[in-house]
């Protein structure tokens, strides 16, 4: 996926999940912030940051702050709208399913919406992507914030599996080089027992890497993911 404009600065301040001030040519500028998790470890000031330009001029901020060079060296996107879109455009050529398969987003399935549904051949399956950004040395971990949406997205998929459909989650480790995910016990552990648990029911866990530029980002390979 690419972004059709971008440019450089430096992040100044958070002023809420969505606002923030970052310089561009040492002129302060309000941003929109592609991301409403916690992200303090990359949210920075003085950090590095992309920004991708809109041309909407009925918009009251210019700029979409997508990536962030943590500790001014590696380059993280988290722009939280993206996983989406590289599962979508990845998994026709990953080999989980058939050639033949057809695939629809944002398919509601009882109390849930889910990212993605696949029909392949007389099967189903059901897809949720979780984006990734908390990192350390290369070792990854989901959430960084408790997510009571995540933890009924992992029960809805357990029934997914209890009715006879498929049912996956695909962690996108929004950078390269990316070792493993694993759930984040220390911010929700009932995430992580609740997906554990799932995975002893069927759901199955898979998660990527992803080649990461400024302008450009595709997922790169599978990786491990630990329970």
């Amino acid at each position: 996926m690419k972004y059709k404009n971008i440019t450089f600065g430096t992040f100044v301040e958070r002023a809420n999940r969505f606002v923030g001030t970052v310089e561009i040519e040492n002129v302060p500028r309000t941003v929109h912030i592609k991301n409403t998790g916690r992200c303090k470890e990359l949210l920075v000031p003085g950090n590095r940051v992309v920004l991708a330009v809109s041309d909407n001029k009925s918009r009251k901020t210019k700029y979409d702050l997508i990536a962030v060079y943590k500790n001014n060296s590696l380059l993280i996107n988290m722009d939280s709208q993206l996983p989406n879109d590289l599962v979508a455009e990845w998994l026709p050529k990953s080999g989980l399913f058939s050639q033949n398969a057809g695939y629809s987003r944002e398919v509601t399935y009882g109390n849930s919406r889910f990212d993605l549904c696949v029909k392949d051949g007389k099967n189903t399956a059901f897809i949720e992507v979780k984006g990734v950004t908390l990192e350390e040395d290369g070792y990854c971990r989901f959430p960084d914030a408790p997510t009571e949406r995540g933890l009924k997205h992992i029960k809805e998929l357990t029934d997914c599996v209890q009715k006879g459909y498929g049912a996956y989650i695909i962690f996108v480790a929004q950078f390269y080089g990316a070792k493993n995910v694993s759930p984040n016990y220390d911010t929700h552990p009932e995430f992580g027992y609740a997906l554990r648990d799932a995975v002893s029911k069927g759901v199955k866990v898979i998660a990527v890497d992803c080649n990461v530029a400024p302008d450009e980002v595709s997922i790169n390979k599978e990786i491990t993911f630990n329970t």
